[in-house]
């Protein structure tokens, strides 16, 4: 609900100096929100009539307008049509060229007026879970702002600018890529005061002739750091030295590395993974650090180290965000956990359906392999397709047996062509169930589940995992949570 006492977001006035064009109607004197979906938009929010692939956002402006919007920003060549739609209904029309243009310009006006210390993450895994985290710390030493969701990407990034308060004092943005060229035009529209490289993988190699493509299209975050600003990066991997040439080439002040190499600035000494949590010793340039983390996994300690890198570059309390990093929970699909009851025992279900790569996929693997079963449980996996890799899609698939084995995955189902690979290298007693597509194994799945067991889904989200994660909780029912999605 809309509270005449605060300061609203933007005023009429402000975005349509900051967007250009013109506006039909009365400009309204309080923007709430920024809205590009009818179906999450509130009460004076303004709507912008973004053209997707799919869809055409000025199809739904009467419905925006109908919910309440404050005003829809359009392009000019539907000025005409939508004028006389919408002239019976409240809210004014901002007429500009290119909505998605004039979204991105509100982003940089939001941008200008704003004093916040800004934090940019990218990376080839752990982007989304490392901005949740970041957003937490930052949370604790004052008010933050952050994207929701992925929204890493052209228009993810303009609408998280384009949301951010006036008064926010921190900000972090997720920013990713499919091609080279794409992440310089948005870190440039950021600006961050620290820029952090989690690590580089083959993911989304197709577009790339090597991994080293990657790595500078990675590098270009460093392109829009702030005069003095810094640059984050992972110590322990391969092309460190890569992305460290790109960040000297920038306005970086300095670079801060991070990792388990004794040659990194922030460095763990130590990695303990417990069944619901992790802890980490580490040493931060020469200040000792200990802390918990209420998420599993290896890759997720090392995540969490670029993370306390960039508050020890910000000047912030190191304690203080070391214990928020205590009430992490994984972000839904990336890793959430369940203790279900089933079959007169309980299993536990791992969620990490949104998404994967080879990197990633290894990282679960691992996790996997270090969680607890319980009294004649097993370590099962199931597995989709990891999509955009390429010429090389069949043999990083073949090569996951190594990861099966080395950790203890007692049984592997798997779905998609691809996957096809990793079952012809897996042994005939590790081999659970194959179909093409996901929904084709839940009843594999479903019938060779036991009390005890462990069970871990991943794939690309083509693939939709997330349907036999639904199946099992739906057999098991509600059960109980033993880590909450986050």
């Amino acid at each position: 609900m809309m509270n005449a006492q605060t300061t609203p977001l933007w005023t009429g006035e402000e975005a349509l100096s900051a967007m250009g064009g013109t506006c039909l109607g009365a400009l309204p004197e309080r923007i709430e929100g920024i809205s590009i979906d009818t179906r999450s938009l509130k009460p004076g929010d303004l709507f912008f009539a973004i053209t997707g692939e799919a869809r055409d956002g000025h199809d739904f402006v009467v419905q925006a307008l109908e919910k309440g919007a404050a005003g829809a920003v359009i392009a000019g060549d539907k000025a005409e049509g939508l004028e006389k739609t919408c002239e019976s209904l409240p809210g004014a029309l901002f007429v500009v060229p290119d909505t998605l243009a004039a979204m991105e310009d509100l982003g940089r006006a939001a941008r200008a007026r704003s004093n916040a210390r800004i934090i940019a993450i990218t990376g080839s895994v752990g982007k989304t879970g490392s901005k949740e985290a970041m957003r937490l710390l930052l949370s604790r030493s004052g008010r933050t702002h952050a994207s929701a969701a992925s929204y890493n990407n052209q228009w993810g990034v303009p609408l998280t600018l384009a949301r951010m308060p006036r008064d926010s004092e921190f900000g972090v943005f997720e920013i990713g890529m499919n091609h080279a060229g794409e992440i310089a035009p948005l870190t440039r529209m950021v600006r961050p005061d620290v820029a952090i490289v989690t690590t580089v993988d083959a993911v989304h190699i197709e577009h790339f002739q090597s991994v080293s493509g990657i790595a500078d299209a990675k590098g270009e975050i460093f392109l829009g750091l702030e005069p003095g600003g810094v640059a984050v990066i992972n110590r322990d991997n391969p092309h460190f030295e890569r992305l460290r040439a790109h960040a000297l080439a920038s306005d970086a002040g300095r670079v801060v590395s991070f990792g388990e190499s004794e040659e990194a600035d922030v460095r763990a000494l130590r990695i303990i993974a417990k069944q619901d949590m992790t802890i980490v010793d580490a040493r931060v340039f020469e200040t000792p650090l200990t802390y918990r983390i209420g998420m599993v996994g290896r890759h997720v300690a090392l995540n969490s180290l670029g993370l306390v890198a960039a508050i020890h570059a910000l000047g912030l309390d190191l304690a203080l965000g070391a214990l928020a990093l205590g009430d992490m929970t994984p972000p839904v699909g990336r890793g959430a956990r369940d203790l279900l009851a089933f079959n007169g025992g309980e299993i536990l279900l791992v969620d990490e359906s949104y998404n994967a790569n080879p990197a990633s996929m290894r990282a679960a693997l691992e996790t996997l392999g270090q969680t607890e079963i319980g009294f004649r449980g097993r370590r099962i996996a199931v597995l989709g397709d990891m999509l955009e890799l390429g010429e090389i899609g069949p043999e990083m698939h073949g090569e996951l047996a190594e990861s099966v084995i080395a950790n203890g995955v007692d049984l592997v189902f798997a779905a998609g062509p691809l996957m096809k690979n990793l079952m012809s290298a897996l042994p005939p007693e590790r081999r659970g169930g194959y179909a093409n597509a996901a929904t084709g194994l839940e009843g594999a799945v479903l019938g060779a589940l036991r009390a005890g067991d462990v069970v871990m889904v991943k794939g690309s989200r083509g693939i939709r995992m997330e349907s036999v994660v639904e199946a099992v909780k739906k057999r098991a029912g509600a059960g109980k949570a033993l880590v909450r999605e986050g």
